[in-house]
């Protein structure tokens, strides 16, 4: 914490954009927003490599299973990167990762609204099963660009040892995008309809991982600098993105 945050309320302090730098000057409420944050994040990376695994004996090419590997391998190192994090807030990491089965998934036909399924804190879209290479390769790029988003925003926000993490995250969730895009376009020319197929089922329910247009924990994140942009605003942004990405593939 700076010498600006010692002559000012924290809120205020906050609200100009300063930073927090370490567990032992952050507030008890800002400490439970931050470790909320901090363990979605955890459990839906944790989750989606778990469940991104299978993909890997789907691929069609040895370019593919090395793609779908690294995503499994890096998104598991993301979580870890913020589990260490989270141990200086005194959460206990090993038994953290071997709490939950990562890999569990629920119906595919299940209707899931954005709050919190199960006993961990993952996304919706990850309580969801994959059905195949081309499923699986939908699913990436969707939430690939979503997830983009996501950290960007996250990364900006008001605890610095987190925002620094994010940061050096954001390029490597940007390329599994990419990879994904790469391998999508492999398989169009036979796959079309499938794909689809996919988009369609898919869409709506990356869409809802920005959470609710209105919202008043929005409002306290916003107020402790952990959030600026609204959920609703964020989502639009995917949205044209995502949009602009299935046209060039005739997707849309």
């Amino acid at each position: 914490m700076t010498n600006d945050a010692e002559t000012m309320p924290l809120a205020d302090y906050l609200a100009q954009g300063g930073k927090l730098t370490s567990p032992e000057n952050v507030p008890p409420r800002y400490r439970g927003e931050l470790l909320r944050l901090m363990s979605s994040f955890v459990d839906s990376e944790l989750a989606g490599s778990a469940g991104f695994a299978a993909a890997i004996n789907w691929a069609p090419g040895i370019k593919e299973r090395i793609a779908a590997s690294r995503i499994t391998l890096e998104k598991a190192d993301h979580a870890e990167r913020v589990l260490d994090l989270m141990e200086g807030f005194g959460t206990d990491k090993a038994r953290y990762t071997q709490s939950h089965d990562w890999a569990a998934r629920g119906p595919r036909e299940a209707v899931l609204d954005p709050r919190r399924h199960g006993s961990d804190m993952r996304l919706s879209v990850f309580h969801y099963p994959l059905t195949g290479w081309t499923d699986a390769v939908v699913m990436n790029v969707l939430m690939g660009s979503a997830t983009v988003h996501a950290v960007s925003e996250l990364a900006s926000g008001s605890y610095q040892p987190l925002g620094e993490v994010l940061r050096e995250i954001l390029p490597r969730e940007r390329r599994h995008m990419e990879l994904g895009l790469e391998g999508l376009a492999k398989i169009l020319p036979e796959k079309r309809d499938e794909a689809r197929a996919s988009v369609q089922y898919w869409l709506p329910r990356v869409a809802e991982t920005f959470g609710p247009a209105q919202s008043e924990r929005l409002e306290r994140l916003k107020a402790m600098g952990l959030r600026q942009t609204d959920n609703e605003t964020l989502r639009q942004r995917w949205g044209a993105e995502i949009g602009a990405t299935l046209a060039s593939l005739q997707l849309d």
